[in-house]
């Protein structure tokens, strides 16, 4: 019986993650509301909090799912690349990147505007999906920096990752001070070739 009660519980988890992964996808992170998560699933508002705490809780499980098919699209695009330099594969990884949040953007976008409680400690497998994504990036970045100390790889990992991100997300948005369009892949690789010190 208690067996039956997990799988239950497993199966609405499922079926929840699934229906919220949609509704951002189509609409954003504000289309996750309970009523209409209730809805979809053919189950009641309470269901769901017996599943998950709240809906934060919901919308990272999410997100990790979203972490770990962007991290499968990147180790994709590397596949057949391992001839190319460090600095051309941190370029390529970037493209994935950029081609992951160009086709998901609401779901690209939902991992930097979820707004976490500073009260809820976040979990070790989210925490796992993201460094498995910084660890595709820490390999050339050692080549890149054969001297430079452990600490510093990866401070220099999310350094260059935060500065692709910007520039990917100023060009999607159109912003006033943002990316021409049509010169993002252009700047991706000017500012790698640059920070790597290979023009």
């Amino acid at each position: 019986m208690a067996n039956k009660s997990k799988d239950r519980r497993n199966a609405l988890r499922e079926t929840l993650v699934n229906i919220a992964e949609g509704q951002i996808e189509a609409d954003g992170l504000a289309a996750v509301k309970a009523r209409s998560l209730a809805k979809a699933a053919e189950c009641s508002v309470g269901a769901i909090y017996n599943v998950f705490g709240d809906l934060e809780e919901l919308i990272i499980a999410v997100n990790g799912r979203t972490f770990g098919n962007l991290g499968r699209q990147v180790a994709a695009a590397l596949a057949d690349k391992s001839d190319l330099s460090a600095t051309d594969r941190l370029i390529v990884m970037s493209y994935a990147y950029l081609d992951y949040a160009t086709h998901h953007p609401n779901l690209w976008r939902a991992l930097f505007e979820l707004r976490m409680s500073t009260d809820m400690e976040v979990p070790e497998w989210y925490l796992a999906e993201l460094g498995r994504l910084f660890s595709h990036i820490d390999g050339p970045v050692q080549e890149c920096f054969p001297d430079m100390e452990p600490q510093d790889v990866g401070l220099m990992t999310r350094a260059l990752f935060s500065s692709v991100h910007g520039i990917v997300m100023l060009g999607l948005e159109n912003r006033i001070s943002g990316v021409p369009q049509d010169q993002i892949h252009r700047m991706i690789a000017l500012i790698l070739q640059s920070a790597t010190g290979n023009k």
